[in-house]
């Protein structure tokens, strides 16, 4: 068991120096493929490893409310993680775009066909969020703060999709330690490879998978 533990402290380790190697890899060519071999031969293992035995987002389960809650929920997911790549590819064009039809589709979320009191506040709730969060983004004024408004979204999509059960593929939610100045950000995606939307190309591969919801 020691040994066990003692291994995964120093995996977990790993990875953040490693999150540290790719930022310097990215005026060190040499550096950058060294860094990035070393994401892809030990960091999966930790992002396995560390997805299946933990819970990050605690929901409660309102997965019996009606059909159209969970649709546009769904849809929600979808123009998020457009949102996200669009960050990933440092496009702050696009990731405006992309917001707004975030805005939209929160919006038109379908509230008032949820009956249970509980379950209708949790949706408002997330919903606001989800409201407030991609309207900042959509009048950002660059991609440097567009990004500081992802990690509310991130947690509301995710934590909408998991209460309601309304998720129609495997969904990642990942992590990186750098993020908004080393306070650390979440994001979520449809692909366990990591695809970094804080740091695009500069660290593409910093992070982590922390919960996976099937």
């Amino acid at each position: 068991m020691r040994k066990t533990l003692f291994a995964a402290a120093v995996l977990a380790a790993f990875t953040f120096t490693s999150c540290s190697e790719s930022n310097t890899a990215n005026t060190e060519a040499t550096t950058e493929h060294q860094g990035h071999g070393h994401d892809e031969a030990e960091h999966g293992d930790m992002t396995n490893a560390t997805a299946a035995n933990q819970t990050v987002v605690e929901t409660p389960d309102y997965s019996s409310v009606a059909e159209p809650v969970k649709t546009q929920v769904s849809q929600l997911v979808d123009e998020y993680l457009k949102l996200k790549d669009a960050l990933v590819a440092s496009d702050a064009k696009a990731a405006k775009a992309t917001a707004n039809e975030v805005l939209q589709v929160a919006k038109a979320m379908p509230v008032a066909a949820i009956l249970e009191a509980e379950s209708k506040a949790y949706a408002e709730e997330k919903t606001g969020n989800i409201i407030s969060s991609a309207t900042s983004i959509a009048g950002a004024a660059n991609i440097d703060a567009q990004r500081e408004n992802l990690e509310l979204l991130s947690e509301s999509v995710y934590a909408l999709a998991k209460a309601y059960g309304a998720n129609d593929q495997k969904l990642y939610y990942q992590h990186c330690p750098m993020a908004l100045n080393d306070k650390g950000g979440y994001w979520l995606s449809s692909n366990e490879e990591i695809r970094n939307p804080y740091f695009g190309d500069k660290m593409l591969k910093c992070g982590s998978t922390e919960e996976v919801l099937d």
